[in-house]
């Protein structure tokens, strides 16, 4: 028979408001300086916000916040103002690189989207509807989103979250409680309330080494769309692996390089030449310039229920 113990004590709520506040603003003030409002020079006007990655004045921000533009003018949230220029952009992604002139202090570090789960704090911090460096908060709503970039192409990978973003917002970073980067505020559903996405970090981190080293984003094609997903533990224990997330195959493109490898709707897939697939992400990784006409090993649980190698040649993608 149980018993009411009378000596327990109440919870504290004002404590544990007061660590959600303080949590959030300890991220805001390792990340808040980094972040300026973008404004095109020349062409359409328009403006949205973005932020440093380094101290040399790298600046991530949407494509669509810069479109035709090549040069834009920086200001910093202590006022300082400068120009620089647009040294890529990927449409199919929404990201775009920004070299500034000068040194604009502050930066943020990205961090690892792929560690993210559901329920995660999430902080929007950037230039909302004109209102200079406002900070909202939320949480990482779903993961693993879908949705259709400017050149038509859907993008992958992408965050939900319910932190509130207006106009303005686009290019500004999303921030975890731990004051890192964990994606890029870039899209509203109009009419919709609490539902805005960004673009993943680990997205975005891939996107900018790119165009470091190519001037662009060069990519492998397989011909396949796929869903972030939890592993099932029968499928982890078939494959001998001790992944907890994978990819499964929603649809193949007829005649594409994946439909010819004998990839089928429903497999799981595992690991490409060997390197450990644990998200959408990993194949924009993993898929890069270097494999275009290059035999690759695709490692996959499929519909059949067995474990198999699959061989493709990825192709240039258009």
């Amino acid at each position: 028979m149980g018993y009411m113990d009378k000596d327990i004590a109440p919870q504290n709520d004002g404590a544990l408001i007061d660590a959600y506040s303080q949590s959030i603003a300890a991220a805001v003030d390792i990340v808040g300086p980094a972040v300026s409002r973008i404004e095109r020079v020349g062409g359409r006007q328009g403006h949205g916000s973005g932020f440093a990655i380094s101290p040399d004045g790298l600046i991530i921000t949407n494509n669509h916040v810069v479109d035709d533009a090549k040069a834009v003018r920086i200001t910093t949230p202590d006022g300082f103002v400068t120009e620089g220029r647009v040294l890529g952009r990927d449409v199919d992604t929404d990201i775009a690189l920004i070299r500034a002139n000068t040194s604009t202090g502050a930066w943020a570090k990205l961090g690892d989207s792929q560690r993210l789960r559901r329920g995660h704090i999430a902080i929007a911090i950037g230039n909302p509807l004109g209102f200079e460096w406002t900070v909202t908060a939320g949480i990482v709503s779903a993961l693993g989103r879908s949705m259709r970039a400017a050149s038509g192409r859907p993008m992958e990978d992408v965050i939900q979250t319910d932190a509130a973003l207006n106009p303005g917002n686009s290019g500004g970073p999303l921030v975890s409680s731990g004051g890192e980067v964990i994606g890029v505020n870039t899209a509203v559903i109009q009419g919709a309330q609490s539902i805005a996405f960004a673009v993943a970090s680990n997205t975005a981190n891939f996107v900018v080494s790119e165009i470091l080293c190519y001037g662009q984003v060069r990519r492998a094609f397989i011909g396949i769309a796929g869903d972030t997903i939890v592993l099932p533990r029968r499928v982890a224990l078939a494959a001998g692996t001790v992944q907890t997330t994978s990819v499964r195959i929603r649809r193949v493109e007829p005649e594409g390089p994946a439909a010819k490898g004998g990839l089928q709707e429903g497999d799981y897939i595992l690991a490409i030449d060997g390197s450990p697939v644990g998200g959408v992400d990993d194949i924009a990784r993993l898929m890069d310039g270097s494999r275009i006409g290059r035999e690759t090993e695709i490692l996959v649980f499929s519909v059949a229920g067995r474990v198999e190698k699959k061989i493709l040649l990825p192709m240039a993608r258009s």
